[in-house]
């Protein structure tokens, strides 16, 4: 009797043990805050049952409600903020677009010594940081800085630059070299590019694409843009991925009139407004990051001469934590795609991610060791961004 009394408290014992470990995993890959259709139960898709009590059916949509999450309907994981949204339907594209971005501001992309010296980097100036003025003067163009700088016949003058969000003015002495005044330093203004559409919002022609920032070549970092333009591209040709090398999409603008303009340059991707709706794609409710599964679905992608065509893919892994990196990773399965492109190139970023008939993503990035698998980022995350303000 007594060992059967043991033998229970041991089972007993390592059940607890079991679901505090699910408790505590569960707590730190669950987010703190999820939208829910309207009148809906917050339920996560996971292996193991995590629900919620119902949000309060009196509430006006985007109103804030605390809930917490329940393993089993029995133990509290934690409490988390949800927000009622009615569920927009969105156009998902997978038409390739161009790109054009003009710099709030111009870029420092390159330092160099002029002599034995280098007068930005010795007053302060740093790659990556986004010169805004030069002597009270607002600058936007690289042109505008070498005129400035010129003018200064060796006198010091003032530079107001932006470095990560923080303002700050340094006092630059440009240095004579063959003919003119230089400061020692390469700026840019602008960046052109091909894309994919990832959704345009049919009521508002507000549209999402790409899922990352568009960055400097040099610098690494996102683009701060004071506008932008979209055009219309053709595709012809695709340079097929290989371990260790990815490939791209070649195509070239069909003219110089801009689509639409572009307003935010983001870590979830570039956003604007289309002059009008694009032909073609698919009206899809959106789908929240809770609801997505792992498993099959399927992208949208425009990799030759003609429209956007379905391409199956695997959603392999989901990372709701806010801490994630990376939303989703996902693979090639389409043979049609694999011989065509050898799974994800550059210029498929932001490809639309179509789950059980809802936008649930768009690709975001192509892994070079395998071409066949990339990362994704939640379509709920690209659809916030594009109605922040």
């Amino acid at each position: 009797m007594r060992i059967a009394i043991r033998r229970a408290a041991a089972l007993l014992g390592a059940a607890s043990l079991s679901v505090l470990g699910l408790i505590g995993f569960y707590e730190r890959s669950l987010p703190d805050f999820f939208y829910l259709d309207c009148g809906r139960e917050l339920s996560v898709n996971s292996v193991f049952p995590v629900t919620a009590q119902c949000g309060d059916p009196e509430k006006e949509p985007g109103n804030m409600t605390d809930q917490t999450l329940m393993l089993f309907d029995t133990f509290p994981i934690k409490t988390v903020q949800t927000s009622e949204l009615e569920r927009p339907e969105l156009l998902a594209c997978g038409q390739a677009f161009g790109i054009k971005l003009m710099t709030d501001g111009v870029m420092v992309i390159g330092l160099e010594d002029i002599g034995s010296s280098c007068p930005a980097s010795e007053c302060g100036i740093r790659i990556g940081d986004v010169i805004t003025g030069i002597n009270g003067q607002t600058v936007t163009t690289n042109k505008r800085v070498g005129e400035i700088i010129g003018s200064t016949e060796g006198r010091p003058c003032s530079v107001s630059l932006n470095r990560s969000g923080r303002e700050s003015t340094v006092t630059l002495t440009p240095v004579y070299s063959e003919g003119t005044y230089k400061a020692g330093m390469w700026v840019r203004d602008s960046s052109a590019g091909i894309g994919t559409l990832t959704f345009c919002d049919p009521e508002t022609g507000g549209f999402g694409g790409l899922g990352h920032p568009i960055c400097d070549a040099d610098t690494k970092q996102p683009m701060p843009i004071s506008h932008g333009t979209v055009g219309e591209v053709i595709i012809t040709g695709c340079a097929k991925s290989e371990h260790g090398e990815p490939g791209q999409l070649i195509g070239e603008f069909r003219s110089g009139d801009p689509t639409g303009t572009i307003s935010k340059n983001v870590s979830e991707g570039v956003f604007g407004q289309l002059d009008t709706l694009p032909v073609g794609g698919e009206l899809l409710p959106l789908a929240f990051k809770q609801e997505i599964r792992e498993g099959s679905a399927y992208i949208l992608s425009t990799v030759d001469g003609g429209a956007a065509k379905r391409y199956s893919v695997v959603i392999e892994s989901i990372d709701l934590s806010d801490s994630a990196r990376h939303d989703m990773i996902v693979r090639v399965t389409d043979r049609e795609l694999l011989d065509k492109a050898g799974g994800i190139v550059q210029g498929m970023s932001g490809s639309p991610i179509i789950q059980d008939g809802r936008l649930v993503g768009a690709v975001t990035h192509v892994f070079v060791d395998d071409p066949t698998q990339g990362y994704a980022i939640f379509a709920e995350s690209m659809y916030k961004a594009l109605k922040d303000n």
